[in-house]
């Protein structure tokens, strides 16, 4: 299959405008990809695994076929980059992205594009129904979003070249949100549909949300309103799905709708809550960032102090082989000398008869204690002598092993990485915040958080205060 193929777009981008919201996961997204001071490549020294987090949310849309999740795309990204209609148009899986220039990709491009989802490859026959449609669109929040478009499902006979049910539980336990979209006129209560939702729903209750799709055509209000009933009973009838607060909005595409509908349309509510979930995500990566400095830092810390107590201990090793060394040397040596100082004239003519008293004297001990022993016992205590001295050498070589250290380069290079963590990557998250700070309260706008609300007005007074929040 052909990588990519492209497209005039019909949504021309803005001047290389990027959102406050963009640019902050963007910097957070390059401080662990450097390939020299990125915190992922620290990580990876110190034997700790972290992952770049995403520069852009996961959306995925599931329902039956019909249900309007391509249409819902194309209203979003306000282009048409996703096939619509009654047949089952969308057969595979379709990521709909931002980028420079509208571009179609297919299989392994897409993979290349996406490598946190690599391990679509080991789902049989889901490669060659893999694409992604790059729009140059700026409109809403899409520059910050990823939409992930399923295929229609159905019941019955209908036959998928994979394992469409495995491969979108996969794909919903690595989505920030899941939209389930149910249409009035089609199969709303299809089985697979719901089924797939209950599997969700048991790992990622808090990220799926329920939509009752072109709702404009479901006739008058009673209709309606009996068609939410209906969903809704059978969701509740699954014990995983039947909760208190059970939401269902209802949405239609305007742009569609050739008269003025009378029914109420919620889709801005849908844009309002990738928006949030966007802040929330941008909240997520800071506090991430913030306790992988600290994991970072904790880490060197802790090779530095393994190092300094193994030097330590390297040499109070080096000190007791040493003494064990010589406690097992000196006895036989001492027994040798002794031996050699009765040779008188031989090593006299060596060392000369001032060198030969001063053995004297030193192996006087020796030779007493030698003369002390019964000749018969000569070849015991010889015996001894070397049994003890061996066992002294095999102490000094048991308690002579050394642990491991770090070279002095290597302790160089862990206090720069420190030194960078701390005096680089710390007071960048703490200027992030700041300008997102910056940007969310001009205009006398408030951000609210756990623990404090933020004015335009006390902003500066509060910020410290602020930063902490983040942290919490």
């Amino acid at each position: 299959m052909p990588a990519g193929r492209h497209r005039a777009s019909a949504n021309a981008p803005d001047k290389a405008t990027v959102s406050v919201n963009e640019r902050i996961l963007k910097e957070c997204h390059d401080l662990y990809i450097d390939n020299e001071k990125g915190l992922a490549t620290i990580a990876n020294g110190l034997d700790l695994s972290l992952l770049a987090p995403r520069k852009k949310i996961n959306v995925l849309l599931i329902g039956n076929h019909s249900a309007g999740k391509s249409s819902f795309v194309n209203w979003y990204v306000e282009e048409h980059v996703q096939k619509t209609g009654v047949a089952i148009e969308t057969q595979g899986f379709t990521f709909v992205t931002s980028g420079r220039k509208r571009e179609s990709l297919m299989g392994q491009a897409t993979l290349h594009l996406y490598p946190h989802f690599k391990e679509l490859k080991d789902f049989s026959g889901v490669v060659e129904y893999l694409s992604t449609e790059i729009s140059t669109s700026k409109q809403k929040k899409f520059s910050l979003v990823t939409f992930v478009d399923t295929p229609g499902l159905v019941d019955g006979d209908m036959k998928y070249p994979f394992d469409v049910d495995e491969t979108i539980l996969w794909l919903g336990n690595r989505a920030d949100l899941i939209f389930v979209f149910f249409d009035p006129i089609g199969q709303a209560l299809c089985k697979r549909t719901l089924n797939i939702v209950e599997k969700l729903n048991e790992k990622q209750p808090d990220r799926i949300r329920f939509y009752l799709s072109k709702a404009d055509t479901a006739g008058h209000e009673s209709d309606r309103q009996r068609v939410l009933m209906q969903i809704t009973q059978e969701l509740c009838k699954r014990p995983g799905l039947n909760k208190a607060g059970f939401d269902m909005q209802t949405i239609y595409v305007p742009s569609l709708t050739d008269k003025p509908a009378k029914c109420a349309n919620q889709i801005e509510e849908v844009c309002k809550e990738i928006e949030k979930t966007i802040n929330q995500t941008i909240q997520n990566t800071l506090n991430t960032l913030e306790k992988d400095c600290q994991n970072i830092s904790t880490l060197i810390d802790k090779k530095l102090k393994e190092d300094g107590e193994n030097r330590s201990y390297n040499l109070w090793a080096r000190i007791k082989s040493f003494v064990f060394i010589l406690l097992g040397l000196v006895m036989p040596f001492a027994l040798i000398l002794s031996v050699l100082t009765k040779q008188g004239e031989t090593l006299q003519r060596l060392i000369g008869e001032n060198m030969l008293e001063t053995l004297h004297i030193y192996t006087t001990p020796v030779e007493k204690l030698w003369s002390s022993i019964p000749a018969r016992y000569y070849n015991h205590f010889i015996i001894a002598i070397v049994l003890f001295s061996f066992l002294l050498l095999t102490l000094a070589k048991f308690t002579g092993r050394l642990k491991p250290t770090l070279s002095r380069k290597q302790q160089r290079v862990l206090s720069e990485k420190k030194n960078f963590v701390q005096t680089v990557v710390h007071p960048k998250r703490v200027s992030i915040i700041y300008h997102l700070l910056t940007h969310e309260t001009e205009g006398n706008n408030v951000l609210f958080t756990k623990h404090a609300v933020f004015s335009h007005n006390n902003s500066h007074t509060i910020f410290s205060n602020y930063i902490n929040d983040f942290s919490v």
